[in-house]
């Protein structure tokens, strides 16, 4: 079980996601475009506190900055994960330290950006001998896909009130 913290960043007027790019040393997911999360610790008394205390870690980001919108519901991913999205929210572009033993690079992206169907790729994906649809997205050099891209666009969706 795990849950990550979906960051929307207000940046005068202007709505962006967080994202980091994980280090290749890492044990899971070496070198992609995640958001903050990890594991769910024994002293974490949900999924909101798990993402809190990972963004912290990897990040720097202060507990106490993030207004908590809501939780998606939970996500199953291929390998096996299954993942709580935790939707926040901070004014303003926030001080950040990153945990450079897992995080490489943190950086917005703007929501806008998502919102634009030409920038949406559908794809497939063979995982343990079952095949996955993979969607994907190209921001200048980061390419975002598999569990990341589903929830962005879980997150999307739950916004517009779709299903």
């Amino acid at each position: 079980m795990a849950a990550v913290l979906v960051l929307l960043v207000l940046d005068q007027d202007r709505l962006s996601v967080l994202l980091t790019k994980r280090t290749d040393r890492l044990e899971y997911h070496k070198g992609q475009i995640s958001f903050p999360g990890g594991t769910v610790d024994e002293g974490d008394v949900d999924a909101v506190a798990t993402a809190l205390r990972e963004a912290e870690e990897e990040i720097g980001l202060s507990r106490g900055s993030v207004e908590i919108l809501g939780r998606l519901d939970e996500l199953e991913i291929p390998t096996g994960f299954r993942v709580t999205p935790v939707v926040g929210l901070v004014r303003g572009m926030p001080d950040l330290v990153l945990n450079l033993d897992e995080v490489e690079e943190a950086f917005i992206v703007p929501v806008g950006f998502f919102l634009d169907p030409a920038n949406e790729q559908v794809g497939e994906r063979e995982w343990k001998g079952r095949m996955h649809v993979v969607y994907s997205y190209q921001f200048e050099s980061h390419r975002i896909w598999g569990a990341t891209a589903a929830v962005i666009r879980k997150f999307l969706r739950a916004a517009a009130g779709l299903p």
